[in-house]
């Protein structure tokens, strides 16, 4: 068992970051049909589901919150949104009165790291974003609320600030002409990150510790203490952190199991994917809990300063 924790500690992240996405840049640069980028998706979260029991942070991040119903269908919600946008790529480029300025004749694997590139800086700008503006933080909460890091999680997401993250991070690249198998393989590459960013492996990145915006660098991101958390916003790098000034490698102590989602709403609806679609419409940031949340006093977190953007 030893053993393999030690495989799985140190292979987990080259495995899926670099190895599921040449599967999938390999599938399209073949011609295959792209419905095989969806079980090179199911491989990275089914790879994830088993390291996080050879490998835990912390084992009680493993059992069940009462979060997995919501969860799964925040994962379906995601995935459908992300492929409703790469089919509207056609009807931009119908749309659009210029023929695109985007270098479709480099390498298949070089214009998808541009993409990456691009991308991380906008979707970094609207995670920053919504931590200074109530607005967007109300809709971002959701993300925040969730009790545990594993890989469902990182596709937990209100639809209208996914919408947000797909407009201002995906639009400019679609008007200046993306391919359709780019996006599609930028796309497949967020959700991976995703799943690695939110997975509960202890896993080890040497070098690139502090490079990657994944592993305990996030899971810092997540921490309900105060404005603690507001920090470590980038998706696939700490490149735009280190810029903003809001990179931060190290807790200030240690993160316990305990130590996630949002303090002023400790009784945040984890179990209802309908509930969450609400909870922005009735959550004030820095108001307290919301009425119809709360419940009598329990030793959990109370109501503390999580955020209090704009004041």
């Amino acid at each position: 068992m030893q053993v393999l924790r030690a495989v799985t500690r140190y292979a987990y992240a080259p495995v899926l970051v670099l190895g599921l996405n040449a599967a999938g840049l390999a599938i399209v640069a073949a011609g295959l049909h792209y419905g095989w980028l969806a079980l090179v998706l199911f491989a990275a979260v089914g790879l994830a589901f088993v390291a996080e029991r050879i490998s835990p942070c912390h084992q009680a991040w493993n059992n069940s919150h009462g979060d997995e119903g919501a969860n799964t269908v925040h994962a379906i919600v995601y995935e459908m949104s992300s492929l409703n946008g790469v089919m509207l790529l056609p009807v931009i480029a119908w749309l659009t009165p210029w023929d695109g300025i985007w270098p479709t004749h480099w390498p298949l694997v070089v214009q998808v790291l541009m993409a990456i590139v691009v991308a991380d800086f906008a979707f970094t700008m609207v995670h920053y974003w919504s931590h200074r503006y109530p607005i967007l933080w109300r809709l971002h909460a959701v993300h925040h609320g969730v009790p545990r890091m594993y890989g469902f999680n990182g596709l937990v997401r209100h639809p209208l600030h996914q919408t947000l993250d797909m407009v201002v991070g995906t639009l400019p690249l679609a008007l200046a002409g993306m391919p359709v198998e780019v996006a599609l393989l930028l796309g497949l590459a967020v959700s991976i990150q995703l799943v690695v960013q939110h997975s509960n492996v202890d896993y080890e990145l040497g070098p690139f510790r502090n490079w990657m915006s994944i592993g305990k660098i996030h899971h810092l991101h997540h921490v309900n203490w105060g404005k603690e958390g507001d920090c470590n916003f980038g998706l696939f790098t700490t490149l735009w952190d280190r810029m903003l000034g809001t990179f931060h490698p190290e807790p200030p102590r240690a993160i316990g199991a305990g130590d996630l989602g949002i303090d002023e709403v400790p009784h945040f609806p984890r179990g209802s994917y309908v509930e969450q679609l609400v909870f922005p419409f009735v959550y004030e940031p820095g108001k307290g809990e919301p009425v119809r949340y709360s419940h009598p006093p329990t030793h959990g977190h109370g109501p503390g300063d999580r955020l209090h953007p704009a004041e």
